[in-house]
């Protein structure tokens, strides 16, 4: 669907030859692909095998029958069609035009094209799947929306994930401060992915709230994912796994629905993390991933190494260069970068805490 709403995109040829379709009042069934299995579905009309144009696409709209065109759209293979589907597919539309677009798509993998003078609208059909058109106007005042939304829960997640990290180096986080991140942040990237869909219909049009969008996500996916690995709890067995434990995590988090993902009980229980069904002050430690990834030069290996070693951020910060040295592919240089560098982030933290 996603190809195929692209193809129909404001900018397009084919989008503009199906708004002077809508434009001069009248309607159109149009199929994008001319393999054989469409055109054993076609019967009567003429071959033209030209190239596409909008005003040709328009003008041919003028006959009753369907306009069969290439697979990229570039061409214009077939006109005044008859288009004959399995009568016995299942439709939910009630228009002639509207159930044999319906049917031809559930029956071929191509997208139907189906323009109603009736209602001015346009509606792209691909497999099961139906998507109506909605006017670029529209379109735009849900991206702006979206963006402004986006915003401010960029705005909570920024502020949340400083904090965060000023409570790590203090030793004072809390399940409840946990689950306010990972709540911005998925309310970020599920509004992301909203402002993605509406992309694809605005086409060229979208290239600016594209760049938007995109400024406004960067980092968060990745924040995310550290601060799920810092605080999910795992037995000896799943720790062997935890990449596959982590992504798990993360899939039940992108698909609870709205009023779950606000509650806090709900997504700490997801985590597994202790006191998350009675104690939202609960204290809780992390191992320490997100912040070494602060550190320049360090690679998830040489990380994941530290934390098997040290198992917490706390014992990480305290140990000395000796032991830091100990861990295989450290070295006296890293073991400097990483005392110094957890040292700097505490000095920080405490500058902003009390300035």
């Amino acid at each position: 669907m996603s190809d195929a709403l692209a193809m129909v995109a404001p900018g397009t040829a084919l989008r503009d030859g199906l708004d002077r379709i809508l434009r001069a009042k009248r309607g159109g069934l149009v199929v994008i692909g001319d393999g054989p299995a469409v055109l054993s579905i076609c019967s009567g009309g003429f071959l033209l095998d030209s190239e596409f144009s909008p005003q040709r696409l328009s003008e041919l709209a003028k006959m009753d029958g369907a306009i069969i065109l290439a697979a990229d759209a570039s061409r214009i293979a077939r006109a005044n069609v008859h288009l004959m589907p399995d009568p016995t597919i299942p439709t939910t539309e009630t228009g002639t035009r509207h159930r044999t677009a319906e049917r031809v798509a559930r029956s071929i993998d191509v997208p139907v094209l189906s323009v109603s003078a009736a209602m001015s609208v346009i509606a792209v059909y691909r497999n099961d799947v139906k998507h109506t058109i909605q006017p670029t106007g529209w379109l735009h005042d849900r991206t702006d929306q979206a963006l402004a939304t986006m915003q401010r829960f960029r705005s909570r997640f920024d502020v949340a994930l400083g904090n965060l990290s000023i409570l790590e180096l203090e030793d004072t986080v809390s399940v409840g401060d946990v689950v306010g991140v990972i709540q911005a942040a998925e309310m970020v990237l599920r509004i992301a992915e909203e402002v993605d869909g509406y992309l694809v219909e605005l086409g060229e049009d979208g290239r600016l709230v594209g760049l938007q969008s995109s400024e406004l996500s960067d980092g968060v996916a990745r924040a995310l994912h550290l601060v799920v690995r810092d605080y999910c709890v795992m037995n000896a067995e799943e720790s062997q796994d935890w990449a596959a434990i982590v992504d798990s995590v993360i899939d039940r988090l992108a698909h609870l629905p709205s009023d779950e993902l606000r509650d806090p009980t709900r997504v700490a229980g997801i985590l597994r993390l202790p006191g998350a069904f009675h104690d939202a002050e609960s204290g809780v430690e992390p191992r320490g991933y997100r912040l070494l990834h602060h550190l320049p030069r360090f690679s998830d290996t040489i990380i994941e190494r530290i934390v098997d070693r040290f198992v917490n951020l706390q014992q990480i910060m305290r140990a000395s260069i000796a032991e830091l040295e100990q861990v295989e592919g450290v070295g006296q240089t890293r073991a400097n970068s990483v005392k110094d560098g957890l040292a700097r982030l505490a000095e920080a933290s405490i500058f902003e805490r009390y300035q």
